[in-house]
């Protein structure tokens, strides 16, 4: 068994730091639409994002006022949340659900980022013990 080179653990916190940023980006919309009818909730589908990337599919663009004209991998990367109640004006988000997932999201944010400080620290030492 091959070890981990620092390019393929760099870029694997930077895909944890991408899908953590995406998460929070979905939650914040959802809490942004709780009082819009018909609303549904949306959460991150990094499976379908990435068959289409896969695909060579464009991802299709979204309402920009859901995202507040985010970026279109991040819109691209949502779906629409199955079995969730709704209201009576058709709205399913849980304002609960959402502040858990944005914690959620948050902490692992802050889980790759200082992983990727510590390597970068250990980087730095080295650098700096060659003199």
């Amino acid at each position: 068994m091959g070890a981990i080179s620092d390019e393929s653990l760099i870029d694997a916190l930077r895909r944890q730091m991408t899908i953590a940023a995406a998460r929070e980006l979905a939650a914040a919309s959802n809490l942004a639409n709780v009082n819009t009818p018909g609303y549904k909730t949306r959460d991150v589908a990094f499976d379908q994002a990435l068959d289409q990337k896969l695909q060579g599919v464009q991802p299709a663009s979204t309402d920009a006022k859901h995202l507040g004209g985010a970026g279109r991998e991040a819109a691209a990367a949502t779906a629409a949340v199955d079995n969730l109640p709704e209201r009576r004006d058709g709205n399913n988000v849980q304002i609960d659900r959402e502040l858990l997932s944005m914690t959620r999201a948050a902490s692992d944010f802050a889980a790759a980022q200082t992983v990727l400080a510590a390597k970068f620290r250990l980087v730095r030492y080295a650098i700096n013990e060659g003199r």
